[in-house]
């Protein structure tokens, strides 16, 4: 059976757009020479002679005294009280507040069960609160703590960022 010769254009049209997809699709080869670089070995070698940017922060009590508040366009709000004094939570509360969805409130008591390499806060109802440093930023993060928002506002809540030289909320 002999085909229609208006066909064979098509199949040769899905036939290239196969393999130019094809060819798309496959990763570069790299050869072994090119995989890592002597920086790169040494780099793993020794990791103090990183480059300044790939080096980890120091392991450091943490200070930081924040009372702030910030709300974005959205209508986002968040309100935090800090008093660490090297790596000793004298004081913390904070409050967030999602737009349409709720609030949460982030007070009462917390007992403090790590100082070090991050500050860990944890409540009887199994609310965490972790507090890092990032640089000249602290971060404030919070996991299981449903229990002290709305119903549903919880899966809103995003860290609170503190500009530890300004004091300023993000």
């Amino acid at each position: 059976m002999r085909r229609s010769p208006l066909r064979r254009p098509a199949h040769l049209a899905a036939l290239a757009a196969a393999v130019l997809l094809a060819a798309c699709a496959t990763p570069p080869t790299v050869s072994p020479e090119q995989a890592t670089s002597p920086a790169d070995e040494r780099m793993m070698a020794h990791p103090s002679e990183a480059p300044a940017r790939l080096r980890p922060m120091p392991v450091r009590p943490l200070d930081v005294q924040a009372d702030c508040r910030f709300k974005d366009e959205a209508g986002y709000a968040a309100a935090a009280m800090l008093d660490i004094s090297h790596s000793d939570v004298k004081a913390f509360s904070a409050r967030v507040d999602v737009p349409r969805r709720g609030s949460c409130r982030f007070d009462g008591a917390f007992t403090q069960t790590r100082r070090l390499p991050s500050v860990e806060l944890k409540a009887k109802d199994g609310c965490t609160v972790n507090i890092w440093e990032q640089g000249d930023k602290v971060t404030v993060g919070f996991a299981d703590c449903a229990g002290r928002c709305s119903r549903g506002t919880f899966d809103y809540v995003w860290p609170i960022i503190v500009d530890r030289s300004s004091g300023e909320c993000h």
